[in-house]
């Protein structure tokens, strides 16, 4: 590749009576994203270590229902995702877009919407998701209003940025401007189709799909959204704000059209090698790994091309730790691109899944690649919209080393942990049992790790609050320019061509509209080939008989299990290993799960799969474990649910969410619908008085009696056909 040659502008004719335009960039924008990346991300990182320190001190979950793992662990994902990382997107699109495009924002006014829209978003998450209303899929737990108020926001954002592109004073759209593009109709679609659901009520609905529609939906979702809102609007911002950090050009522009048009094509397919081994048909999953396994080249060519445009720019990169941040920032995000094709390996996934190993994978991403990154950009924008120097660069290098040694500390042991959990699970006695058939075994054996990956969290938080005070002493110092002046021709249609003008990739450079267009039928092509037979073709998902709907109690008792996030740390899939079966049960087939909306398969073993569950323990015990779980378990880091105990079922909608089931395809009739709330009090009543004769005094009225009933039937109706057989 020859270094560095971009390609050269147009040669504009102007006539000579045509001046410069005059205008001034907004940076009061930019400021206000900035210093809301700065402040949620401390947050959502405290929230981070907090739940990290929840699984080997229970008493961190500080005996509130509202403070739990389950519950504040997706509050910290999306504190982290949508709420650090989104305002650090919106942050670098908006410095970077006005400037390649040699233009003020379309619009203030739209400006200022998504910047409160956005917040108003996130501080929905922070007063829903404690509360337990959740949707429990991952990455998307708002519920519905949210998502609707999210795509309104999202459109302001689209409206705003294209109206700037149309607008513009530079033909040429610069490959930063390809990768927001994409981010931006790739995300649209992602939400609307993994969003879909039916309301109960103002904050309770359903999944449109169910069981492994829905599993599948859900993964090409959080896939493709760690994809298109983690990755592919920071390699747009990689290539806007490296070269300008380090005064030189980008490595390789035939590389970039390579690096874009490949990534975006490519990676909508992998989502399903999230589901390996899993009740998902096994054409899909194979689709999923064989695309993983392309997807390193993409990757690994815009890691390569920002690298490399720091070729012969290596002094300045030691003693510039803000080109520090970039270069560890680079080179994290080409560890987790190899990894997550590697962990898509059959044999590699069947030991890493479920375990800590895909915590570290992931937050060797998040840690480093969308964190450094965030921390560089921070650093290098505040000083220049403020005219005035950084504060102090001794703690901007501190700043760098604790928070590399964070990512260490963090990502090291968790790797231990991970492994460590796949390979007891896995382990078989001479004589052909399992070594450690009591889960808890494990479980204990990884807390050291886990007090490790909490001193990286603390290593990585300090750095965090060291950046926030010194960039807000360095504003203090300064003096915001909200609006910088600058001046820049004119776009006219007399042009004189050049030599690499007439390269074929230069006409869609120049159309933002069909750019887009090529961008949404790039990613739809995956999207389709896999989601159409799926829900087209009715072998994929075979049902079976004997599997039955959810009773209106059960009902209830699923909707607890959400509302408590115990999906957060349970599965429910077991797969076809025999230390699977042999620990759990039969594995779980895709026709159990038609009425499941939405799935709950999980993504992380801190506890066992409950997939079989039902008829395993009898009714007293699940009360005592939920009452307080060490009393079973000796040792559980599961944090005990007394509130369970006394709060009163609410049973004011059960007849409503049997009637938006009905609406997804779950086949109740009517009578069952006007019936629930008799049909639930008669089953109530029942488990109360089983757990009576054991000597508990529980009202069938209790929030507790339904989780029972629930947690009774999981698995069941698969034993029920096989007794019957027999």
């Amino acid at each position: 590749m020859n270094a560095s040659i971009e390609l050269p502008p147009l040669t504009v004719r102007h006539p000579q009576s045509v001046s410069p335009d005059r205008f001034a960039y907004d940076n009061r924008t930019v400021r206000d994203f900035a210093i809301a990346t700065i402040i949620w991300g401390i947050i959502g990182m405290v929230v981070g270590l907090l739940a990290a320190t929840q699984l080997f001190y229970p008493a961190a979950n500080l005996g509130s229902q509202y403070t739990t793992f389950g519950r504040i662990r997706p509050l910290h994902t999306n504190a982290v995702i949508f709420a650090f990382v989104g305002n650090a997107i919106f942050m670098g699109v908006y410095y970077s877009l006005q400037r390649l495009c040699k233009a003020r924002m379309y619009s203030d006014m739209l400006s200022k919407i998504h910047f409160w829209g956005w917040q108003l978003i996130i501080l929905s998450a922070v007063a829903t998701l404690p509360l337990g209303m959740t949707s429990s899929k991952e990455y998307a737990e708002l519920e519905w209003p949210i998502d609707i108020a999210i795509t309104l926001i999202w459109v302001v954002f689209g409206i705003n940025m294209f109206g700037t592109i149309i607008k513009r004073r530079e033909r040429h759209l610069y490959v930063a401007i390809w990768f927001y593009i994409a981010t931006f109709v790739t995300v649209a679609v992602l939400h609307i189709v993994n969003s879909m659901a039916v309301p109960v009520s103002f904050l309770k609905s359903y999944s449109l799909y169910a069981g492994v529609q829905d599993a599948l939906v859900q993964w090409w979702y959080g896939h493709n959204a760690v994809a298109f809102f983690l990755t592919t609007p920071y390699l747009g911002m990689m290539y806007y704000f490296l070269p300008k950090m380090a005064n030189r050009p980008i490595y390789s522009y035939k590389l970039s059209i390579l690096h874009f048009w490949a990534l975006i094509f490519i990676y909508i397919w992998a989502g399903p090698h999230h589901l390996l081994y899993s009740s998902l048909p096994d054409w899909a999953q194979s689709l999923g790994v064989v695309f993983s396994i392309m997807l390193i080249a993409p990757s690994w060519g815009g890691m390569i091309n920002g690298l490399l445009t720091l070729r012969g720019a290596w002094d300045k990169v030691r003693e510039d730790a803000i080109l520090k941040f970039m270069v560890v920032g680079l080179t994290a995000y080409g560890m987790a691109t190899f990894e997550g094709p590697l962990l898509s390996l059959k044999n590699v996934n069947g030991i890493a899944h479920f375990t800590d190993w895909i915590v570290a994978h992931v937050h060797v991403g998040a840690l480093g690649w969308n964190g450094f990154l965030t921390f560089a950009m921070l650093y290098w924008l505040i000083p220049k919209m403020y005219h005035t120097p950084l504060f102090s660069k001794k703690l901007l290098n501190a700043h760098f080393w604790i928070g590399t040694l964070g990512i260490l500390f963090y990502a090291i042991p968790m790797y231990i942990s991970g492994f460590t959990q796949g390979m007891m699970w896995k382990e078989f006695t001479p004589e052909g049992t399992l070594r450690y058939s009591n889960f808890l075994e494990t479980t204990l054996r990884l807390l050291p790790m886990h007090r490790m990956r909490a001193i990286g969290g603390v290593l990585y938080l300090a750095g965090a609050i060291m950046m926030a005070y010194n960039l807000f002493k360095t504003m203090a110092a300064g003096t915001l320019m909200a609006n910088e002046p600058a001046e820049a021709m004119p776009l006219t249609k007399a042009y004189t061509p050049t030599g690499n003008d007439t390269y074929w990739h230069r006409w869609i450079e120049r159309k933002p509209i069909p750019l887009l267009v090529a961008s949404l039928i790039v990613i739809l092509i995956g999207t389709v080939i896999e989601m159409v037979p799926t829900f087209m073709v009715e072998s994929n998902v075979p049902t079976i008989a004997a599997v039955q709907p959810y009773t209106a109690l059960e009902v209830e008792g699923r909707d607890l299990y959400i509302r408590e996030g115990c999906v957060n740390c349970h599965s429910q899939m077991i797969r076809p290993f025999r230390s699977e079966t042999e620990r759990y049960g039969d594995y779980s087939k895709a026709g159990e799960f038609v009425y499941d909306h939405p799935f709950l398969w999980g993504s992380k073993r801190t506890g066992p799969d409950l997939h079989r569950e039902g008829g395993k323990y009898p009714n007293a015990w699940h009360y005592h474990h939920m009452r307080e779980p060490a009393s079973m378990s000796p040792g559980s880091i599961m944090p005990p649910y007394p509130w369970l105990l006394t709060q009163e079922l609410d049973v004011s909608q059960t007849a409503s969410k049997l009637k938006a089931l009905k609406s997804v395809g779950v086949p109740y009739d009517e009578v069952a619908i006007r019936n629930a709330t008799d049909d639930l009090g008669k089953q109530a009543r029942t488990i109360s008085a089983q757990l009576a004769q054991d000597g508990i005094k529980v009202g069938g009225d209790r929030e507790i009696v339904a989780l029972i009933a629930y947690l009774q039937r999981l698995g069941t109706d698969i034993k029920k056909m096989e007794t019957s057989q027999k």
